[in-house]
């Protein structure tokens, strides 16, 4: 089972007028620097086979975008358990059950790291997570405690601490 996070991309700082925070697009440059860099990382991610989001617009917005980038043609869901809000246990689970499925789940900060920490059984995640970010983790059969796989930000070299 493998389990890529990724960070919503960078959204417009403005609320549209009548709406709420929910509402915020992607940035027109955001839109352009993640698909570039979810194409680049799409021989990291082979075999997913369902996007997991947040219902907030901007996250259905770098799903999509990734999914495009990928050329994934998979299910793409809006989950409550990945709103801003949700605490990091309700992920437990989406992933029990999805357990043979590799799953990308894109989320908010600080929901993306916090998740990060919680699969990995750390406290904290190690690293500042900026938007577009994807962390990559897997899990063995019979074992409970994932590994990172990779942890790629974009424009910055893709941390590989197994030699993914």
């Amino acid at each position: 089972m493998k389990v890529f996070l990724v960070r919503h991309a960078d959204a417009d700082a403005d609320v549209p007028e009548g709406l709420d925070d929910a509402a915020r697009s992607l940035t027109a440059r955001a839109r352009g620097l993640v698909h570039a860099h979810f194409a680049a990382l799409k021989p990291r991610m082979e075999g997913v086979g369902l996007i997991l989001t947040s219902p907030l617009v901007r996250t259905v917005q770098t799903a999509q975008i990734l999914a495009l980038a990928q050329g994934l043609e998979v299910p793409l869901r809006a989950d409550r358990c990945l709103l801003p809000e949700m605490p990091v246990g309700s992920l437990d689970g989406v992933l029990a059950a999805h357990p043979d499925a590799d799953l990308v789940l894109v989320g908010h900060n600080p929901s993306m790291p916090a998740m990060a920490a919680h699969l990995l059984s750390l406290q904290s995640f190690p690293r500042a997570v900026p938007p577009g970010t994807v962390i990559g983790l897997g899990r063995t059969d019979g074992e409970m405690r994932m590994q990172l796989l990779f942890f790629a930000p974009p424009g910055q070299p893709v941390l590989n601490p197994l030699g993914v």
